[in-house]
């Protein structure tokens, strides 16, 4: 196989040790092994070493986080490449820290990888600090999710009143709350601005039984949740201390509808400002996973699911997606009201259900119009399209479409009960018989009869007139 590198080295990379090999022309084919420690001397003593043999390309197996520091310490040596593990599959059977090293160098040897995005590092750093930032607006979220919960126990409808409970209003009613008033008047005076008007339904949102127990932890959430109010702020300070030389580019990022300054600065820490990296706006879209996938075999298109993209970048770029729609007047809004009519109606159906009690049964109208339900001869028989929908006990719900231009139940008793019929056309009006064919998919009504006890659930009706040699008399009222 053709040789594209001629000096390169594979590393496979774990927690405490680092595992090299190197391939260059003056060494034997398979290369050169050597194990080194991670920390930071370590590092710097495997730079040496590849620096030793003139290493112009590094690769390395994207492990978790441990590849971080193996690839800060080398990129200024040599150009290093962060491989996607599932672009690297070994022969089955071949698994060793040293075979893995040798595998990688071969891969880059020949030309048979391509290398994963990694920012420059002050992109880097911005991603550190958007992705704690983010993370931190998580739990400021979900501590407002507790502190309600909290007031719930209590009894302190306060949310039914309120439309946020941490804004001045509120906070100070829960302040008050903690340091032990208790009278609802006192507490309902506390709000400020339009929530004045409400002062009456406070009065009764307010007078709840809040204890002792959930003073305490109402308090711990309150200065929880300004500890995350100033660590959201000073993140954003060091933020766009970071991004100072990338302003005109976040300038034109909030210039599109649904992105605004926050979210900007978290593509800018996600995909960096240099978008030759990527190619082309296919290419990026495909590597962010928002794009259909692309699977074809022996000419037929299988699943089209997009690939899993950056979980930080698709989070922002959802976000970005739900602004958008409602940025009145802007092209993306009416683009998504054009498309909406065909994504949110289902296609015509081809399909319709017909009762049953454990799972119902579907017929395509395409096939077949209208369901024959069973190969009936007798005269008294019930046509298919005028037979009453039944529904089993059993089930939770009835029948989303029926063939339309139903008779009376009533009507099509006296059908039966006034002409001569077969045992067999009873089927239609009984509901167990009707379990029996969503089940097997065939009437056996000369089976139920003889042992019902069979077949589960419980039969509702008595068969034993269905033996008898008169099915005009009142036994078929019975049976029916």
């Amino acid at each position: 196989m053709e040789e594209i590198v001629e000096r390169c080295a594979g590393l496979d990379v774990h927690r405490d040790t680092v595992v090299a090999n190197v391939r260059v022309p003056e060494e034997p084919p398979e290369g050169v092994t050597q194990t080194f420690g991670t920390t930071w001397p370590d590092l710097l003593a495997l730079r040496d070493w590849l620096m030793a043999y003139q290493v112009t390309l590094i690769g390395m197996e994207s492990t978790g986080v441990y590849w971080k520091p193996v690839y800060y310490a080398l990129e200024d040596a040599a150009e290093c490449w962060l491989l996607n593990a599932r672009h690297m599959h070994n022969v089955p059977g071949r698994k060793t820290d040293v075979a893995d090293a040798a595998w990688i160098a071969q891969l880059i040897q020949h030309g048979l990888v391509k290398p994963s995005f990694v920012p420059p590092r002050d992109i880097r750093e911005t991603r550190m600090f958007t992705r704690y930032r983010k993370a931190q607006i998580d739990e400021r979220g979900r501590e407002a999710q507790r502190l309600d919960k909290v007031l719930q126990d209590a009894g302190v409808k306060l949310s039914s009143v309120a439309t946020d409970i941490l804004g001045v209003s509120g906070r100070a009613m829960m302040a008050a709350l903690t340091e032990g008033t208790r009278d609802p008047q006192v507490l309902s005076d506390l709000a400020k601005g339009k929530l004045r008007s409400k002062i009456p339904l406070l009065r009764r949102a307010l007078d709840g039984r809040f204890g002792h127990v959930h003073g305490v932890l109402v308090a711990e959430i309150l200065a929880k949740l300004e500890y995350l109010d100033e660590a959201i702020t000073r993140l954003g300070e060091e933020i766009e201390a970071v991004l100072a030389p990338h302003l005109a580019q976040l300038q034109l990022l909030v210039t599109i509808p649904g992105i605004g300054l926050r979210t900007a600065q978290m593509l800018t820490g996600e995909i960096g400002t240099d978008m030759s990296r990527f190619g082309s706006a296919k290419a990026l879209a495909s590597w962010a996973g928002v794009c259909p996938g692309n699977w074809e075999s022996a000419g037929k298109s299988r699943t089209g699911r997009s690939r899993k993209g950056p979980k930080w970048l698709g989070a922002a770029l959802h976000e970005c997606a739900m602004a958008a729609i409602r940025s009145k007047g802007s092209y993306l809004h009416a683009q998504y009201q054009r498309i909406k009519p065909r994504a949110d109606t289902p296609a015509p159906s081809r399909r319709w259900s017909t009762p049953s009690s454990s799972r119902s049964t579907t017929c395509s109208t395409a096939a077949s119009p209208t369901r024959t339900w069973a190969p009936t001869t007798s005269p008294g028989a019930i046509p298919p399209t005028a037979r009453p929908p039944t529904t089993s006990p059993n089930s939770a719900t009835s029948a989303t479409r029926s063939p339309p231009n139903l008779p009376q139940p009533d009507d099509q008793l006296r059908k039966v009960f006034t002409s001569e019929s077969d045992p067999e056309d009873l089927a239609h009006i009984s509901p167990y018989l009707t379990e029996h064919i969503n089940r097997f998919g065939e009437y056996s009504t000369h089976e139920l009869a003889i042992q019902p006890e069979a077949y589960g659930p419980k039969p509702d009706v008595d068969f034993t007139p269905l033996r008898e040699q008169d099915l005009t008399a009142a036994g078929l009222g019975q049976a029916a």
